[in-house]
């Protein structure tokens, strides 16, 4: 067998240990099997012949002397083996501890069915930000923190189960909301001209980088004739729910002034909004109205002369289904592979203070959700953000509602 003599499959090395045990691991179990013309990544062809999983296993935790052998449930059967093997040989015996494998809602963390993603191009690479990877969830933007929290919380089962996916996000959550700053950025840009704001004249506002965490401090920014403003937050003919900007109403901008739209410009061919004519209020600097009237919304916004661009890239679920292996017949788990689980936004608009953000670096991006800068495709003045996990936004789900 070691010289390859014989072909591959011909002839096993079994280890001689009870034909009758009620475990069939244990029935002398095969140890070495012939691989003649395989060639391995580090010793080429010198090797014909192989140790198997159960033989390799013990050993090498052995050798590496790790104390605790951490196992899915259903190496619990291979344990006697694993035991046999190290009494035989009389050398250091680790512990092997089996529990239940980790299972989470819209994902699948099987190897193989994850390098079938790799390689089919569904996703970028292991670290694409949808991978249940170490590399991918760093690259989206999660945080060690976040990630003890969450194995914290969800503990260490004997039987097998699977975990919303949610309850990672709101672990994520949990820490980014103490720890990451808040920024104003506009993905989808809609553009407000305010008409009785001085044209030649800019403004810094002081906003308040976490309100979490006092000791983030502060930040200016400036605020000048002309902003933009998210698409959605604006509506011609607005639904009875819908309290944010359109003709004739006022609402707050964040750290700065009540604005009321009093116009709406359109492009002549398609009809579509492109800007926004609007007046403010200088009495309610600062977000309020010394004659105590109140407003129903308040909106995050960007100067135009001093917003920096950006590129943002929303993920969400790689599948559509919360069991991807729930299929119909003749289908696998690719069938219900989500199509839009990344949107990519060109030409977004964010604060200055942020254009040259080191990467990794995480931020809120206020009512939009958490975003980290991609440590791949970001350079000095040009990042791009990846999407870590979202904010609720009620009127999105009344919206949905309605659309029903």
């Amino acid at each position: 067998m070691k010289n390859g003599e014989f072909e591959d499959g011909s002839r096993v090395l079994r280890a001689r240990i009870d034909m009758a045990s009620p475990n069939m691991n244990m029935r002398d179990p095969v140890i070495y099997r012939i691989l003649r013309d395989a060639s391995h990544h580090r010793t080429g062809n010198k090797w014909r012949i192989y140790p198997m999983y159960d033989f390799t296993h013990c050993i090498s935790d052995s050798i590496e002397r790790i104390t605790h052998s951490i196992c899915t449930l259903e190496f619990e059967n291979n344990r006697p083996l694993y035991d046999w093997v190290l009494d035989e040989l009389d050398i250091y015996h680790p512990q092997q501890i089996e529990f239940a494998r980790l299972n989470l809602t819209y994902t699948v963390l099987s190897k193989r069915k994850l390098l079938e993603l790799v390689e089919s191009g569904v996703v970028s690479g292991w670290d694409d930000p949808r991978m249940p990877t170490i590399s991918g969830l760093r690259r989206r933007g999660y945080t060690p923190e976040a990630i003890r929290n969450f194995c914290d919380e969800i503990g260490v089962a004997k039987f097998n189960s699977t975990v919303d996916a949610a309850v990672l996000e709101n672990s994520l959550r949990g820490h980014l909301n103490k720890t990451a700053p808040r920024i104003m950025a506009v993905l989808r840009p809609l553009k407000v001209i305010i008409e009785n704001y001085p044209a030649d004249k800019t403004e810094e506002l002081d906003a308040i980088n976490n309100p979490e965490d006092a000791s983030m401090g502060t930040r200016k920014v400036p605020f000048g004739r002309e902003l933009y403003i998210e698409k959605d937050d604006f509506r011609e003919n607005p639904p009875k729910e819908f309290f944010r900007l359109s003709p004739g109403r006022e609402v707050r901008l964040r750290y700065a002034y009540f604005i009321k739209c009093t116009g709406v410009m359109k492009d002549k061919n398609t009809g579509e909004i492109t800007e926004l004519r609007c007046v403010y209020d200088p009495a309610t600097r600062g977000g309020d109205a010394p004659d105590k009237r109140k407003v129903k919304a308040t909106l995050h916004w960007v100067s135009a002369r001093h917003a920096a661009e950006a590129e943002v890239r929303l993920y969400d679920n790689l599948f559509t289904k919360p069991d991807p292996e729930t299929v119909g017949e003749g289908q696998d788990y690719k069938t219900n592979i989500n199509p839009q689980s990344l949107e990519v936004l060109k030409a977004c608009k964010i604060e200055p203070s942020i254009k040259s953000a080191k990467p990794l670096s995480r931020y809120q991006f206020e009512r939009l959700g958490y975003f980290c800068v991609d440590p791949k495709d970001s350079s000095p003045g040009s990042p791009a953000f990846n999407r870590i996990a979202t904010l609720r936004d009620t009127w999105a789900k009344i919206e949905k509602t309605i659309k029903r």
